[in-house]
């Protein structure tokens, strides 16, 4: 299979998130993690987007997430939000797949930690965090410190998602967040990602390996080659916006699975050859 590199398509909506011909190398231009690669986000009103990354090891997925949440610097190109370039003024949440809470904190204090940098204070601080809490099934756990095992990995894994929103609900970037969890938590945190992202109608950037999810969850899948890094591939998924455990079980479903594993072994093989 001949892979082109994805033109993406610059309507009239406004954009949301774009990397435009961004590299990245470590060694002084021997040799690139990324190269020349673009991405283009479009917002979508009342509606939101859903898009999952996914990419053989190695290939730069989570160095993307990493410019678009502003913690990392590309060697060269553009990293811009609403148009405009990346500053240290915005602020994006982003879940990483190890608990990035503070053990020293309490689940409250942790999700409110956003709001409190801002100089959000008292009562509006603490009703803002409780929101998320409760959105995430939390608020009982609100005074227990955010560490294992005094949580488990699917309750430290919701601690750090309502984090993110709070900071900003419009975007949520998200690198392999329920990779370290057992299958039964794993396929409840995909249902509550779900249901967040109907609430909120979030711009949500997500990166697995696992191409079930990947189907599950996203509305779009990009796919990334290695050596360097670029996007090769963009698949629309047709499957409805409310989605259980049924859609699993659909003909649809399991055609998209079969089809991006069959995308992925054609790199996997390319890369070998």
């Amino acid at each position: 299979m001949a892979h082109q590199p994805v033109a993406f398509q610059n309507t009239e909506l406004p954009d949301i998130l774009e990397l435009r011909k961004v590299s990245q190398t470590y060694d002084g231009g021997k040799s690139w993690v990324i190269k020349d690669l673009d991405l283009l986000v479009e917002d979508k009103p009342d509606i939101g987007q859903f898009l999952v990354l996914l990419g053989l090891s190695g290939c730069g997925k989570s160095t993307i997430l990493r410019y678009l949440a502003g913690l990392q610097q590309p060697t060269s190109g553009e990293t811009l939000v609403d148009g405009k370039p990346m500053t240290h003024g915005v602020r994006i949440g982003m879940v990483f797949q190890q608990y990035s809470s503070l053990p020293w904190l309490t689940v409250l204090e942790n999700v409110a930690l956003g709001l409190t940098i801002q100089g959000v204070r008292g009562k509006e601080r603490k009703d803002r965090a409780m929101e998320m809490l409760e959105l995430v099934g939390l608020a009982d756990h609100r005074n227990k410190f955010a560490k294992y095992p005094t949580l488990s990995g699917g309750q430290l894994q919701r601690v750090a998602i309502a984090r993110s929103l709070l900071v900003n609900p419009r975007i949520l970037l998200m690198d392999e967040p329920f990779g370290a969890l057992d299958v039964q938590t794993r396929m409840k945190m995909q249902d509550l990602l779900l249901s967040i992202w109907e609430k909120y109608q979030s711009t949500i950037l997500f990166v697995t390996h696992d191409i079930p999810e990947a189907v599950y969850l996203g509305q779009e899948v990009l796919i990334m080659s290695a050596n360097p890094g670029t996007i090769v591939d963009h698949i629309h998924l047709d499957l409805p916006r409310h989605r259980d455990r049924e859609t699993k079980r659909t003909s649809a479903f399991l055609e998209h699975v079969r089809d991006i594993e069959d995308r992925m072994m054609a790199l996997e093989e390319k890369r070998r050859a």
